[in-house]
């Protein structure tokens, strides 16, 4: 149950509006996260900047791959509902994939580095990732990409505390944190 109420596209203040319009038309849906930081027009636009900059500088899989680790660590339902939704029809991660994602690996070296990064970064506030570091860098990506993976983790963190804290109501397959990946 939510504990902050998710306004229709009508009842967001009129500053959300044209932005849950241009999600409309990029997504086909306005799901409920969008909908819940509408009503905050500065935090929209914030978080709707960083998602949109962040799509230029990682690629989809990388992106979706740090969300669904960023998402188990935190326990944030929603989130890992949305990034294994988005990870699979979006991102095209097969299932095995996704479940090692959510524990911090993958089966791909240069994605395993990245997402061990998320990880460490996310469980530990950023303290004690210096082997994380050099593992991304010894997988090939550059400190701009490592600032990016933390970008990304950032980002994560910020909606799994908006819906965790509102307690926003899942519109996507559910995917529980607490259950076996």
């Amino acid at each position: 149950m939510s504990h902050i109420a998710v306004p229709a596209r009508d009842a967001a203040p009129a500053a959300s509006q044209p932005l849950l319009d241009a999600v409309q038309t990029q997504l086909g849906v306005v799901p409920n996260l969008f909908r819940l930081v509408a009503l905050s027009p500065a935090a929209l636009q914030g978080f709707l900047g960083l998602n949109g900059a962040l799509a230029k500088a990682l690629d989809v899989k990388t992106r979706e791959r740090i969300a669904l680790a960023v998402a188990q660590v935190n326990g944030c339902d929603y989130c890992l509902s949305a990034h294994t939704y988005l990870g699979l029809n979006l991102a095209k991660i097969d299932g095995a994939e996704i479940a090692l994602n959510r524990h911090g690996a993958s089966s791909d070296p240069k994605a395993h580095a990245a997402v061990a990064f998320a990880r460490k970064l996310a469980e530990h506030h950023g303290r004690g990732a210096e082997a994380e570091l050099q593992a991304v860098r010894a997988a090939g990506y550059t400190d701009a990409q490592a600032i990016e993976i933390i970008a990304v983790v950032a980002e994560n963190i910020f909606t799994n505390m908006v819906n965790t804290v509102a307690g926003t109501d899942i519109d996507f397959p559910v995917v529980l944190a607490g259950e076996a990946a």
